[in-house]
């Protein structure tokens, strides 16, 4: 194979409509890099034997080491061929430039594929032929959806239904036609649900003009003074009119894989072949006499070929005749017989008088050595790769289906531009250039950075050698300093406790057994002063103009908005040092780079946290930052050095590290712990890993992993007593320490539905108290959207979705989940209304209500008008103490007690609160008319409320909600006892069992406490011998039915369990581990049980 030049590379990129910016997405281990080795094999970078063995983009020692992909890795690939620009037309070859993108298939890592995927314009799906649809298949096929990437479909693997599961032709495409059904239901159930949410927002579009019109009419028919029986049926019938649109349907006969449409490609990428429909439509198009057009749409599907006249029938003309389907005899029996020829299929042994019938039909040239090689394989693949190599039928297709950057941009970018932050003020000379792919150096740049990529300083281009392989000098030196290296660490170990003159002496010494040189030693510098430091490259897209280093662009950062363009914190201009071709394990320097190119950019350390958007106007400019990162970080570990010395060094490079990684967050808690918080237990294993050898480079100790759990209550039969009887069950009364204000509070569990609901729209509820704030303190538009990026950003989601609810349309829905609550409708209708708070940190599924006969609290759900003048109108004189002083402090202290709950101060979920009185008692030593003591008491209300809510949260039946995942599991038959054993261990929940159709292997899904899930993974391993490996997605919360603080009351209780029973509740298990972790005080542990047995040393 000729090897590309990045200088070649290069040029190609000036060309836009020659160049493919793609993705590789699938499942663990469905083959995404032994399909890019195969790739990469055609510039020559890599041999073609080791395609699918080296593993070229792989380049941690921990991924080879693994055998999976870890962080996303891009390279740019050159391919030639000759395509007519019309049917008549001699062949004109043609170099297309591939960026292509490897993307990790684990779970652990899912937030690589979602900052793969936004830099492209079109994605490889790989479904495993045995395996099927996996979960991490429907998260890559939702992210392209979500992304709108044009999707190819490589059905990988085919040769396992040859040798593993020995199925015949036939059997085989039986068994491809039902996965083909399987990917395309899903993007069934994709397509459909973006459907009905077009249709309701449809829908409440034409409520909100038929209220106006009918509104208009209204005002029309008071001025007019007609009739009142007339005049409504006046109104109903001119509003009908003028809204009398109707809702267009979209077709989606395009969204589907279909062979006919050339976007599946069957494969094996271990044996190196690929084919498509039209491959095989050019091949038999002579030889049947049926035009390739008219093969192309009957060689999949019910058509049949009948031998005599060779003519096409479908399947109502067979007439009981037993015929094969075109696909089964026109392309997979070849291709079996092209097994069983080779490697002998079911025989085991090869056919030579077989192999050279093959050849010479086929046209085929193999080398005489292939053919007497005694290894099948080498036989099987040299066939395979003469006749239908994977590199041909994939790039073709890629070429040929998937969109180039003008047009790409064009379809996607207007969405994506909308969906920004202040889109309507984003400059129309920005969004004209994105969307019409305007890529002249006068034209505005905007580029979008999906992550950082840490380098080391040793590995950029002007620290490495130009210009092919060391020279014998070179290596020699290279050999000594790394001699010199080795010795001067063994040497220093050695003597680390003796004084510096024996050290002196000691060094000298195993430096001249090195033979080493004086001069040479004088050379080196110490062992310290050689670490290779990081460095930050930026993984980026450019969508318009042309950048070169040495250009000046700003620095987005997520919460920009044009709106307010110099708001803190201010972009920063920053110039490019840098611009690189990302070529997997190395980077090529670059001087300029025009629009619709990946690329790698330096120059912004320090200026970008995760993602960020670069452009080369303030005024006017677009946020792209948002991307979703498909898996929130659940795991928190906390972190110190085994040295305290090398604090400072853990620090900085957890601040590396929580850059370079798109997953990974760093936080330090109010007890000075240094906390990570990661995706799962690979991702965590992968994070100290780099801690510890790249970026802090110091010994690192882990703590116990930290699950996060919640607190809820429920009301069962097994309650204990009320405390108070004469109030209602939850109800509590908190008094200040003046005894001046009481404070009297209700506390009941939400409605399930209710607190469903609001699990789900939490970007509403934080749009909403934007929205508040906005218009209570006049900011205007401005603000709304700048609050709004804000809590997009933090919570993590597309912003997107933060909007997807207005406020009318949350609070029919709300109402509608409260009216399913058909036990205590008294206590819920009209509650809505009521609402002044939800928490914690004011997003959370509790809520604050306001049932004081004076709604001294601020209505969240109602007009801010109508709120504050309520408000204003109640208030009393500012010279005397009112409620409405201290409402404010009231909800601070409900934040708080929602924040941590009194079981083990975890966050509550479903929660109501119900304030329904605040009593004010003038103090006897100071004036009643004066408000001096006000800050003083609004200080004392906080603690008295946080407990009164506490102490009515007890009064029910408590619950703890443990963090969960779902977990999916392939596996054969011969190890399912062992897999159920470890789950059971575990305390997982079988939820189904099923046995993949045609298949030895069952697919087991299951619920797994994540506290019971570290070392689940090697331990399956293990029990199985590697038959069975999981996949951890966390699915949300699931309580624990069991109260912490039950304890055995009755006579069959104690005779069953006795008096302790501490080994059977789960619950307080939970409880009483993390309050030890967070020094709390634990209850019923007895440290000393027969005290009289113990002795002390005095006696």
């Amino acid at each position: 194979m000729p090897v590309v030049t990045p200088e070649k590379l290069a040029v190609l990129q000036q060309s836009a409509e020659d160049v493919r910016n793609i993705c590789i997405l699938a499942h663990v281990d469905h083959g995404k890099t032994s399909l890019t080795d195969a790739l990469i094999a055609t510039n020559g970078i890599i041999s073609p034997k080791l395609a699918g063995k080296i593993r070229y983009l792989d380049s941690r020692p921990d991924e080879q080491l693994r055998g999976i992909t870890m962080e996303s890795s891009a390279i740019s690939l050159c391919f030639s061929m000759a395509r007519r620009t019309t049917s008549d037309a001699e062949p004109v070859q043609r170099d297309y430039l591939i960026n292509l993108i490897d993307s990790p298939g684990h779970v652990d890592f899912s937030s690589e594929v979602s900052t793969a995927s936004r830099l492209c314009d079109g994605a490889i799906v790989l479904v495993d032929a045995v395996e099927g649809v996996c979960s991490q298949t429907v998260t890559v096929l939702r992210q392209a959806w979500i992304e709108h990437l044009k999707p190819l479909l490589v059905i990988n693997k085919v040769d396992r239904l040859v040798t593993e599961l020995r199925m015949s032709p036939s059997e085989a495409y039986t068994h491809l036609s039902k996965l083909l059904e399987q990917v395309n239901a899903v993007l069934g159930t994709f397509f459909q649900g973006e459907r009905m949410e077009e249709d309701l927002q449809w829908r409440e579009r034409m409520e909100e003009r038929v209220a106006a019109a009918a509104a208009k009419e209204q005002d029309k028919g008071r001025q007019l003074e007609t009739a009142t029986g007339v005049y409504i049926e006046d109104v109903a019938s001119e509003a009908a009119a003028t809204t009398n649109g109707e809702f267009e349907e979209r077709n989606d006969e395009d969204l589907y894989f279909a062979p006919e449409n050339n976007n599946v490609i069957f494969s094996s990428a271990i044996d190196g072949w690929a084919f498509t429909v039209r491959q095989f439509a050019s091949l038999y198009e002579k030889k049947l006499g049926i035009k390739r057009s008219v093969l192309e749409k009957v060689l999949w599907g019910d058509y049949y070929l009948e031998p005599k006249t060779k003519r096409v029938l479908s399947s109502k003309h067979l007439r009981g005749r037993a015929l094969k389907p075109m696909f089964v005899q026109l392309v997979l029996d070849n291709i079996w017989a092209v097994y069983e020829a080779t490697t002998g299929g079911f025989k085991g042994r090869g056919d030579p008088v077989m192999v050279d019938k093959i050849t010479k039909s086929l046209s085929l040239t193999i080398p005489p050595h292939i053919l007497r090689s005694r290894e099948p394989r080498a036989l099987l693949t040299t066939v395979f790769a003469a006749w239908l190599p994977l590199s041909t039928a994939l790039l073709v297709s890629v070429i040929e289906q998937l969109p180039a950057p003008p047009t790409a941009q064009s379809k996607r970018l207007p969405a994506l531009v909308d969906a920004s932050p202040g889109a309507i003020l984003v400059d129309p000379l920005v969004r004209d250039a994105m969307v019409n792919f305007k890529s002249s150096k006068t034209d505005p740049v905007t580029a979008f950075v999906s992550k950082m990529v840490a380098v080391p300083a040793s590995e950029l281009p002007h620290n490495k050698r130009r210009g092919g392989a060391l020279t014998a000098t070179e290596a020699r030196d290279m050999a000594r300093k790394k001699r010199a290296d080795i010795a001067k660490a063994q040497a220093i170990q050695a003597v680390s406790n003796e004084d510096r003159s024996t050290q002196l002496n000691g060094l000298a010494g195993a430096l001249a057994k090195a033979s080493i040189g004086v001069d040479e030693a004088a050379d080196e510098v110490d062992v310290e002063g050689q670490e290779d430091p990081e460095h930050l490259i930026g993984f980026a897209r450019l969508y318009s103009g042309t950048l070169s280093v040495g250009d000046s662009v700003y620095v987005l950062p997520p919460k920009f908005s044009p709106a307010k363009p110099h708001a803190a914190p201010e972009p920063q201009k920053v110039t490019v040092t840098a611009l690189y071709l990302l070529m997997g394990r190395g980077l090529e320097p670059l001087t300029s780079v025009p629009a619709g190119v990946v690329f790698g950019i330096g120059g912004l350390e320090g200026q970008i946290f995760k993602s960020g958007t670069l452009c080369s106007q303030l005024e006017g400019g677009i946020n792209l930052a948002g991307v979703n990162m498909g898996t929130e970080p659940i795991v928190r570990v906390a972190l110190e050095p085994v040295n305290p010395g090398d604090l400072d060094k853990m620090i900085n490079g957890l601040r590396i590290l929580e850059q370079s990684d798109p997953c990974a967050q760093y936080e330090v808690l109010e007890s000075g712990e240094h906390v990570i918080f990661t995706a799962g237990e690979l991702h965590l294993e992968r994070c100290l890993k780099d801690l510890r050898e790249r970026f802090a480079r110091c010994e690192i100790q882990a703590g116990e992993p930290i699950v996060p759990y919640q607190e809820t209550i429920i009301s069962t039969s097994e309650m204990a007593l009320q405390k108070n009887k004469d109030v209602p069950r939850g109800t509590a009364i908190g008094v200040t320490t003046s005894k001046q204000i009481t404070v009297r509070m209700r506390v009941r569990p939400l409605p399930l539905p209710v607190t469903d609901f609001l699990e789900k729209n939490s970007g509403a509820i934080r749009t909403l108290y934007a929205a508040r704030n906005a218009a209570e303190e006049s900011r205007g538009r401005d603000a709304f959207v700048e609050e709004m990026v804000e809590g997009a950003d933090s919570s993590g989601n597309n912003l997107s979705s933060t909007t997807s609810l207005s406020m009318a349309s949350f609070k029919r829905a709300l109402k509608a989940a409260f009216d399913t609550e058909k036990e205590h409708q008294n206590v819920w209708h009209d509650v809505v209304d009521d609402i002044t708070a939800f928490g914690p940190r004011r997003t959370g599924s509790n809520v604050l209500i306001d049932t004081t006969k004076a709604h001294i609290c601020r209505r969240l759900l109602q007009d801010a008008q109508d709120s504050s003048s309520a408000r204003d109108g109640s208030a009393g004189n500012s010279l005397t103490l009112d409620p409405y002083a201290f409402t404010d402090k009231i909800a601070y202290a409900f934040q708080l007690a929602t924040l941590q709950g009194p079981l083990c101060h975890e966050p509550m979920r479903g929660v109501a609160v119900f304030l329904e009185d605040v009593t004010i008692t003038p103090s006897s030593d100071e004036d009643a008319s004066t408000r001096d003591g006000l800050g003083r008491l609004t200080g004392e209300v906080i603690k008295p409320v946080r407990d009164s809510i506490r102490q009515g949260f007890l009064d029910w039946s408590p619950r703890l909600l443990l963090a969960m995942y779902s977990c999916e599991i392939q596996t054969s038959t011969e190890v399912l006892g062992r897999v159920y054993a470890v789950l059971t261990r575990r305390h997982g929940r079988i939820l189904s069992e099923a046995l993949k159709e045609g298949t030895p292997f069952f697919t087991i899904s299951a619920l797994l406490p994540v506290a019971s899930s570290f070392g689940f993974s090697d331990e399956i391993r293990k029990r199985t011998s590697g038959a069975a490996s999981p996949q951890l997605r966390f699915r949300g919360f699931e309580m624990l039915d069991e109260d912490p603080y039950w304890v055995p009351s009755t006579e069959e209780e104690l005779e069953d369990l006795g008096e302790l029973a501490d080994k059977e509740n789960v619950a307080k298990g939970h409880m009483d581990k993390v309050r030890a972790r967070k020094g709390l005080m634990i209850t019923g542990r007895k440290v000393a049980r027969d005290a009289e047995k113990q002795k002390t040393l005095k006696r």
